[in-house]
C-alpha cells in the first residue's frame, strides 16, 4: 500500500523523505493494533501534527562517522548539541528523532553498551507507600516530599492559557501563544522526570530489593 500511495499525486511529500521511517511508522501501527486486538490497550489515536512526533531510522537510512550523524536524503550531517557522549567504540543501530509541541528536536541512539556493569549487592530492603502529602513514605521512615511543580509555574501558565484564548483561530500570533504555553509543559515536565530519575536512582542504588504497593492512586486522589 506504501509504494502505492507514492505515486498518488496528492502524496507525493512521501517520496520527500526516506522509506524507511514511514515504513517503520507502518510496524508501530501494527504493534498498536495487535495490542489493540489482543484488549491489552485502548483503540489507537491518530497524531496530530501539532503535538510533534518521531521518525525511526534503521542502520540502511543513517550514516554515523566520527561522532557525526547523517540521515538519509540529508546533504549535511545534524547539529547536535550533545547531552551526553557515546561510549567509545559505539556504533548506533537505530536512530529516533522526536519533535515535541514546545518546538524542540530531540535525537535518541540506541546502542550496545558493554561498559554497564551490574551494581554491586546490597542487604537492604525497602517498601515505598504512594502519599497523598508526600510523594512517596518507605518503610524505614523517610518521607519524600512532593516538590509539586505545576504549582511553581501555575500563575504563568494561567496567563500563558488566557492569552492563547484570546488569539484567533489560524493567525500566527495564535501559534506563538501555542508555542509559549508548550514551553511552560515542557519545563513543568522536565522538571518532574529529573526529580523521579534522581529519587528512583537513589532508591535502586541503595537497595536490593524494592517493594511498592499495587494500588490504583487515581481512586486514592479522588478520595
Amino acid at each position: 500500500m506504501l509504494t502505492g500511495w507514492k505515486t498518488e499525486e496528492e502524496l507525493q511529500f512521501l517520496n520527500e523523505v526516506s522509506c524507511v521511517p514511514l515504513q517503520q511508522g507502518l510496524r508501530h501501527l501494527q504493534k498498536a493494533f495487535s495490542h489493540f486486538f489482543a484488549q491489552r490497550t485502548q483503540y489507537p489515536k491518530f497524531k496530530k501534527k501539532r503535538n510533534g512526533g518521531s521518525a525511526e531510522f534503521t542502520r540502511s537510512a543513517f550514516r554515523w562517522q566520527d561522532g557525526q550523524l547523517w540521515l538519509a536524503k540529508c546533504s549535511e550531517p545534524l547539529d547536535i548539541r550533545w547531552s551526553r557522549q557515546l561510549p567509545k567504540g559505539a556504533e548506533p543501530s537505530t536512530v529516533t528523532v522526536r519533535f515535541n509541541p514546545s518546538g524542540r528536536w530531540h535525537v535518541s541512539l540506541l546502542v550496545d553498551d558493554d561498559t554497564v556493569k551490574p551494581l554491586p549487592q546490597a542487604e537492604k530492603s525497602v517498601g515505598i507507600d504512594v502519599g497523598i502529602a508526600h510523594l512517596a513514605i518507605t518503610s524505614d521512615g523517610e518521607k519524600v516530599e512532593n516538590p509539586r511543580h505545576l504549582t511553581k509555574h501555575d500563575q504563568r501558565l494561567r496567563r500563558a492559557q488566557k492569552n492563547l484564548s484570546r488569539k484567533m483561530k489560524g493567525s500566527r500570533n495564535r501559534e506563538k501563544a501555542r508555542r509559549k504555553v508548550a514551553k511552560i509543559h515542557a519545563q513543568i515536565t522536565d522538571s518532574r522526570k529529573d526529580y523521579l530519575h534522581k529519587l528512583s536512582t537513589r532508591l535502586v542504588r541503595e537497595n536490593q530489593t524494592i517493594v511498592v504497593e499495587d494500588l490504583s492512586v487515581k481512586n486514592l486522589v479522588k478520595n
